[in-house]
């Protein structure tokens, strides 16, 4: 996931006019809401010739912005991006339109464990698309061995000037739960208090809290040390042999992103289409094969190359990734909290 706000229209102009409407009376096009370097180079161009559809995507930088942007209602969107917590958020707060999986038959091809998750049982809202954990990308030769702790992130002056943090409130206060000994979920107030004040006291040792682009901080040697995402890393470390990543031995955040259809969507059929497409086997594979984020797609990781399969920085292990856990959406006060919490951070 990188960082974004900005619109790319794919072949609105080139559309036929055989291909305006489709056999259901939608229009030919569809609306995608996701985050950047999120998407396989030719899997729009192969949908819309596979169904005369065009794609016009555009970018969200956080779950944050993403659900302040439908809050409102709908703008036009078909198919959005959410993290998982905030599926559970989206839905709760009727956001979602329910999907219908005689329209998926794709899903078959998902991974088991992914089938009937927690915050979206029997995946009534949603359908997974990949799934990641936040961890600590760094320059191997500016450091002093392996940043395997939060704490030369969060509670050390070691990299002053150095360090880049993740701006979304949840996960950067969960994160920080979690240095401190607890659980990412469940944390109260005393302690959203405790990682605030840290998170103050680290501020004058941080360069900047980016919006999703810390890989590219990193690849530009503008930080030496970032808070991202093991897909974000292992893209750049295919044009840095110097970037590593670890996920810290206290343990870490997982999340899942998904694909949701939201409620107000002008196109539902479209929406449903191109869910069934991006779960295809093939067109999984050729995502993965972009993204270089890990798939949930069985079908999908079949088809990669053993460099993808046993890729230690895609499908991370050991300790650190023992201890980590996904984040439950645990009501608007909590997640008011989380903001109110990352406000204070900014404005120290």
């Amino acid at each position: 996931m990188g960082i974004a706000a900005v619109g790319l229209t794919f072949g609105l102009e080139g559309c036929s006019k055989e291909k305006t409407a489709v056999a259901d009376g939608e229009e030919a096009k569809l609306n995608f809401y996701t985050w950047d370097t999120y998407i396989g180079k030719t899997t729009l161009s192969d949908f819309r010739a596979k169904t005369g559809i065009d794609v016009n995507m555009s970018l969200f930088a956080t779950n944050d912005e993403l659900f302040a942007k439908l809050k409102a209602g709908n703008p036009g969107f078909d198919v959005i991006v959410p993290s998982n917590e905030f599926v559970q958020r989206m839905s709760e707060a009727d956001m979602l339109m329910p999907l219908d999986h005689a329209k998926i038959p794709n899903f078959k091809n998902v991974e088991k464990a992914f089938l009937d998750p927690p915050y979206d049982p029997g995946r009534k809202w949603s359908m997974p698309y990949t799934w990641l954990v936040l961890g600590i990308g760094y320059r191997k030769s500016k450091v002093q061995g392996v940043p395997d702790s939060w704490k030369y992130l969060f509670d050390s002056d070691q990299y002053k000037g150095r360090i880049a943090l993740l701006s979304e409130s949840a996960d950067l206060i969960r994160l920080g739960a979690r240095y401190l000994g607890h659980s990412v979920n469940g944390i109260d107030q005393a302690t959203i208090d405790q990682v605030t004040a840290m998170f103050i006291k680290q501020k004058p040792n941080i360069k900047a809290f980016h919006e999703d682009n810390g890989q590219d901080m990193l690849l530009a040697g503008d930080v030496d040390l970032v808070l991202e995402y093991n897909g974000d890393i292992a893209q750049i470390m295919t044009e840095d042999p110097d970037i590593d990543f670890i996920v810290p031995k206290e343990g870490s955040l997982l999340n899942s992103d998904t694909l949701c259809i939201p409620k107000g969507a002008p196109r539902p059929n479209n929406a449903h289409a191109f869910i069934n497409y991006l779960l295809d086997a093939k067109a999984g594979a050729e995502i993965a094969e972009t993204i270089s984020y890990p798939t949930p797609n069985a079908a999908a990781r079949a088809l990669m190359p053993e460099s993808y399969r046993n890729n230690p920085v895609i499908f991370p292990s050991g300790i650190g990734f023992d201890r980590s856990e996904f984040g439950k959406f645990e009501g608007a006060a909590q997640q008011s909290a989380f903001e109110t919490a990352m406000t204070k951070i900014r404005a120290a």
